[in-house]
Order: C-alpha cells, then structure tokens, then sequence
C-alpha cells in the first residue's frame, strides 16, 4: 500500500534523522536524540496547516491569484478559495522524483510545465542534507527550462516542535526589524513597519505568551555569513533555524487559527524570498531567465541555550 505521501525517504546522521515525502518535496519529520524538532505528521495524512511542506513558485497569497508580467494579466486557481487567494504555490501537492539517496542525503526534482495562470517552465530540485555537527541544511534550486522570463519565489513551512502543550511557555527570538501589515485575508496592508514598541520585537529574546503570529516580518539582521537566526527556547536548549541570502523575509505563525490538535502547538517559522503578493506587487521578486536558475538555502540544527 502506498501511503498518500508517496514515498519516505529516510536519512540520518548522529543524532538527527528526517524524513522527505515525494509528495511535495516535504519535510515529514525531523528528530534529535529521538526528540521531534519538527511538528510532523503520518505518512497517510496530508500536511496539517502546510507543516513542512515546500513552497514554491511562489509562497504566501496572492490577492485573488491575478498578477501581470510583460503587459500580459494571469489568473491562478484560487487554492485558498474562502479568502479568494492563491496560496503557497504549485508544486507542494505534485509528485517528486529521488535523483539521489544516501545515509545522509535525499534530492528531489520535479517540474513545472504550462500549468494553469503559470504558463512557465521551470525545473526545481530541493536536497535535504543532514550532519552530525550542523543539523539539517536544505538547498532549493530552481532552472528556468522555459523560453520567457518566468516569475518565482521560494519559501518553506516548518513548525518548529515546543515539546510542551503549547508555545506560551517558550522563549522566542527573531532577527527581524519590519513587519507587514496585513488585512484579514493575509494580503499586505501598505509598506513594512518597524517592529520597536510593537509586540512583534523579538530582537531581543523573550517568552512568547500569549502573542499571536501570523506576520511577514523583514529587515533580518544576519550573521557572518550572511545567515539570519530565528530562535525557540526549549528547556535548556534552543530550537535554531537560520536563513541564508536570498531569503529576506520570514513569516510566523503561532497556529492559533489551526484545529485544536494544532494550534499553538509548533511554531511556524517560514523562511521566504519574498513576501505575501510578490507577484502582483514585485516586491522582492525574482524574474528568472530563459536558461539562469538560482539557489537558496536554510537549515535547523539544535543547540544548547
């Protein structure tokens, strides 16, 4: 029997294992020392609230799924269809093809061909590497295959596990600066605001209570190399996931929408190229050349407080 995620590819090194879906290219599980890090999920059950689940070419919304590019009007299908917008892209429901496997190691590719109000070409492949020393890195790589300029954005969608009932009791860090405002569709409301006196500063570390995410949030302070660090405080440890170039905006959700089962349960913390409505808006969107392709990578690794 073929479970509904398809395919489970399992890799592991030290003390981390993950599992890949070929459905979607999705990050199913991913554990320390036999701890979830990741909220995940069974392998016969979809994704609940897109957790872990790549996004692209596009994530987040776009305001009724219409967007132009060169003079020329697209609609999507409407895949979030009670708020009348185009959600998280085309490929996290498509089947994905194992281009290679090890212990340590899984690389998936698929391709997005004329599909309906995206008639663009694109070859994407997502590998998922593990190592003993730095967690889980993942690197999303998308080829325009195509003979027009093709629109693209990338983000993906793990929660990241509390390991308590809820989040409440953990602390949260976040490199950001700005926040989006946005209407109660998810479409953003105007340019980013800076997130000083706001519940939304976690620049410095702080529990997170009772604040309720879902916000697009940008400015991200980074690293030497050039890595920005979202941080939940788990016990005498830190959950870390870091965001490498490219990716210039995060969105967190606190899943407070989700069913009971769910919510406030992870927290979500979605690295992304660019924010909510890119393709109608252009914010910080990447307009691929026929033959030019362009990588991004993130990763999670566990680390003491």
């Amino acid at each position: 029997m073929i479970p509904v995620t398809g395919s489970q590819y399992q890799i592991g090194a030290g003390s981390y294992s993950a599992v890949v879906t070929e459905l979607g290219a999705g990050l199913r599980e991913l554990t320390h020392g036999g701890e979830h890090v990741i909220a995940g999920y069974q392998p016969d059950e979809l994704p609940p609230g897109g957790s872990g689940q790549l996004l692209a070419p596009w994530p987040n919304r776009i305001d009724g799924g219409r967007y132009s590019v060169a003079g020329v009007d697209y609609q999507l299908d409407l895949s979030e269809p009670a708020a009348g917008n185009a959600i998280h892209g085309l490929t996290r429901w498509m089947s994905w093809a194992a281009v290679r496997h090890d212990a340590e190691t899984v690389l998936l590719r698929t391709s997005v061909l004329g599909r309906t109000g995206y008639p663009f070409c694109l070859e994407i492949d997502a590998e998922y590497q593990l190592s003993q020393a730095h967690g889980l890195q993942v690197s999303i790589t998308a080829r325009n295959t195509g003979s027009r300029r093709a629109p693209y954005g990338t983000g993906s969608h793990p929660y990241l596990a509390a390991g308590t009932p809820t989040v409440d009791e953990c602390t949260l860090s976040l490199p950001a600066t700005r926040w989006l405002p946005a209407d109660e569709r998810g479409i953003p409301l105007g340019e980013a605001r800076d997130v000083a006196g706001t519940d939304l500063d976690f620049r410095t570390a702080r529990k997170l209570g009772d604040v309720r995410l879902d916000h697009a949030l940008t400015g991200l302070t980074r690293d030497g190399r050039g890595r920005s660090w979202a941080r939940l405080g788990i016990g005498h440890g830190q959950i870390a996931l870091w965001a490498g170039q490219g990716y210039r905006w995060l969105q967190v959700f606190t899943g407070d929408t989700l069913d009971a089962d769910h919510r406030r349960r992870a927290l979500a913390v979605e690295p992304m190229t660019c924010p909510p409505n890119a393709f109608a808006t252009g914010t910080d969107l990447i307009m691929l050349d026929p033959g030019s392709g362009v990588t991004h990578v993130w990763g999670i690794e566990v680390t003491s407080a």
